[in-house]
């Protein structure tokens, strides 16, 4: 993926000739000259919904077994006191789903972003304008993840990839040296902050549970504060939205036929080095070896890296499978899915409302009586309910609430055109 980064990066923020482009006249406002028109359901690209609405599969998996309390803690943050099926199933989740999908959200967050610079650059708008329209969405998707963190998930992560777009917003228009001089500083800065994360977590520790709401509300909103500020200082996710960024300026998820050489390789490749890479990690999660003190920061650092580009290969993964059902109708699974990642904003927020309360020391406690293989198949159940609500939504030509929600807080109330649909805007989790 070396040589295909840097021949994506010189422009990968920008699109062909919007450096050119005109500037159109200002309304006195601070926002765009305009306000863009909806982009319709038949203009959205399969590939990038689809790989959000499979990601957000793999969200649930990997953030619901810490929901878990009660037993001690061993490594990985897995309960010691498992069964058999519970280590097995921590292993194939280690392996394949950890820090898998939150790369693999930064990459369509940066997609999502340069998309939504691009459209707006070659419309005529500023370049300033663009930069104070991300940065707008980016401080209320802060304030949505803070939100949510206080009042149900202290794993959020809206809030943290919103400072990392804060960030990212600098690099559209940026030289391609710009660019892979903050590719190679961030992924440094990155992979050093979960070794160093590793290093001052215990080997074995115990779960610790705040059985009040309005306590457990307060250590929520503090430790989201304090991982969010630590996230943007430390650059943690930019170097993955950087590689968003050079997959929309190359057309692979919106037009993923004309490059299947290349998503097939970076599927093949990343795969193996995750199946290699990542196996020590998943059999230790697993219980099947106790890694020392220095071996488990070895570990950690090639889980990471290897989840880096594993999240990568999933992206790719899903876009091969989306040029399969080109031209013709998707099969009704697919669609479904894809339902779910334009509403993937919704879904995801779905999910914490539908864990929190069932889980939790301070609702119903059952995250105190179950494994992970429990858990694990909770999650699976989770996310089929979003599908469901996302199908009946899609039906019903609606878009999910808190899209439509985000999308007034950044462009505010529309004159005379409506409101853009989230499809064509950023991100991820945030269209």
């Amino acid at each position: 993926m070396a040589h295909s980064g840097r021949a994506l990066l010189p422009d990968a923020t920008l699109p062909p000739g919007a450096r050119d482009a005109p500037a159109a006249p200002t309304t006195g406002t601070p926002d765009l000259a305009e306000r863009p028109a909806p982009v319709t359901h038949a203009q959205r690209h399969l590939a990038p919904d689809l790989a959000r609405g499979m990601m957000l599969l793999f969200i649930a998996l990997a953030n619901v077994w810490g929901y878990l309390y009660g037993s001690d803690l061993g490594y990985g943050h897995r309960p010691v006191d498992g069964s058999g099926l519970d280590h097995v199933v921590n292993a194939l989740v280690a392996w394949f789903v950890d820090d898998r999908s939150r790369p693999m959200f930064a990459i369509l967050y940066g997609y999502g972003l340069a998309t939504m610079a691009s459209r707006a650059l070659a419309r005529g708008n500023e370049l300033k304008a663009v930069r104070r329209l991300l940065r707008r969405r980016s401080w209320w998707l802060v304030a949505f993840g803070l939100v949510h963190a206080t009042l149900l998930f202290s794993g959020d992560i809206l809030a943290p990839y919103g400072v990392t777009g804060l960030v990212a917003l600098m690099l559209v228009g940026r030289r391609p040296q710009v660019l892979r001089r903050w590719f190679v500083g961030s992924l440094i800065s990155g992979l050093t902050a979960y070794v160093l994360i590793a290093a001052f977590s215990g080997q074995v520790e115990a779960a610790d549970t705040t059985v009040g709401y309005v306590e457990s509300a307060v250590e929520r909103l503090l430790g989201s504060v304090l991982s969010t500020a630590a996230v943007g200082l430390l650059l943690v996710f930019v170097a993955p939205v950087i590689i968003g960024m050079a997959i929309a300026r190359a057309g692979w998820l919106d037009r993923p036929a004309e490059h299947v050489d290349q998503l097939r390789r970076v599927a093949v490749w990343t795969a193996v080095a995750n199946l290699v890479g990542n196996a020590p990690h998943a059999l230790a999660v697993a219980g099947v070896w106790e890694p020392g003190s220095r071996t488990r920061l070895v570990l950690e650092l090639v889980h990471e890296a290897t989840g880096l580009a594993m999240g990568l290969g999933y992206v790719c993964l899903f876009a091969l499978l989306a040029v399969r059902w080109q031209g013709r109708t998707a099969p009704a699974p697919a669609r479904a899915v894809a339902a779910v990642g334009e509403r993937s904003l919704t879904c995801y927020l779905l999910q914490s409302v539908l864990f929190a309360p069932l889980l939790s020391a301070w609702g119903l406690g059952v995250g105190g009586r179950i494994g992970t293989a429990s858990a694990s198949l909770l999650a699976v159940a989770v996310w089929l309910v979003t599908v469901g609500v996302a199908v009946l939504l899609d039906r019903a030509g609606r878009r999910g609430p808190f899209e439509v929600l985000l999308r007034r807080l950044t462009y505010g109330r529309p004159r005379t055109a409506p409101l853009e649909s989230p499809a064509a805007t950023a991100g991820a989790l945030t269209r």
